[in-house]
């Protein structure tokens, strides 16, 4: 299908995906996300492609959810409209990445800021720009609890992940590397090339074996309680909605929590 806010590129057995909303820094609109899941079902069906890159155009990844839109069309919505569209949107389509059964390259530059961040941490390895940042600043900027999906603890460890969710803090990309979040970081003229070579080592393999290592590492976590603890922390998450400190931004405008986040990138 056609996408106006993909790119879609295919090298053999690699399929890269690219958030194309550039002027935005590829913060993610309902459409954009609707799209995505829809690249990622079009992946998963078709036999040749076996790794799938996700990556940004421009100088970032993602600045996250697109605050704007949500400004403009769900600022009133009830508890019960925001539960269905957070749910389906943000918490849904993120564990579809993370379930995906065949293997995901995030290829990171520039901003990789809250929703930025649950996209880049469901794929299976990350490579980084030497410009890629990654931060959740959402409990300062908007007075709620992380994003919907709190992959952090079991991406960074976490004294980590409260260091960087308390101060509203950002973590470079050599600083992710060193701490095991990001698996290379190379110069960001190399970003694209060096993605794309390690998804081209990693599609030499037998698809159905890659299938069944991802399967059996996913589960492993799942048994320790990450996927119990994911959906926990999203109900913890709606409460935070209800919290006069996320009453006070959506009521001075969700979009200044925007320029705010601006000023700490």
């Amino acid at each position: 299908m056609a996408y106006e806010t993909l790119e879609i590129e295919n090298h053999g057995a690699v399929r890269r995906i690219l958030l194309a909303r550039e002027a935005q820094r590829n913060a993610q609109s309902q459409q954009l996300l609707d799209e995505l899941m829809a690249a990622f079902d079009e992946a998963r069906v078709d036999n040749s492609v076996n790794v799938v890159i996700v990556g940004g155009k421009g100088a970032h990844f993602s600045a996250g959810h697109d605050l704007k839109q949500a400004q403009a069309e769900r600022a009133n919505f009830t508890v019960e409209e925001r539960w269905a569209y957070e749910e389906l949107r943000y918490f849904d389509y993120s564990l579809k990445i993370r379930d995906f059964p065949k293997p995901t390259i995030a290829q990171v530059q520039g901003a990789c800021v809250a929703g930025g961040f649950m996209i880049a941490n469901m794929c299976d390895l990350v490579v980084a720009g030497d410009s890629a940042f990654f931060s959740d600043p959402v409990g300062h900027t908007l007075g709620a609890a992380a994003t919907e999906v709190l992959i952090h603890p079991w991406v960074m460890g976490a004294r980590k992940a409260k260091e960087m969710l308390f101060t509203g803090g950002k973590l470079s990309a050599q600083e992710a590397c060193d701490i095991g979040m990001v698996n290379r970081v190379v110069p960001d003229a190399e970003l694209a090339d060096a993605a794309l070579a390690m998804a081209q080592q990693i599609a030499k393999a037998p698809p159905f074996g890659l299938r069944l290592i991802k399967r059996s590492i996913n589960r492993s976590l799942d048994t320790q309680g990450l996927r119990a603890s994911l959906e926990a922390h999203f109900d913890t998450h709606q409460l935070s909605h209800l919290s006069e400190g996320f009453l006070t931004a959506r009521d001075r405008g969700l979009a200044s929590a925007i320029q705010k986040n601006a000023g700490k990138a």
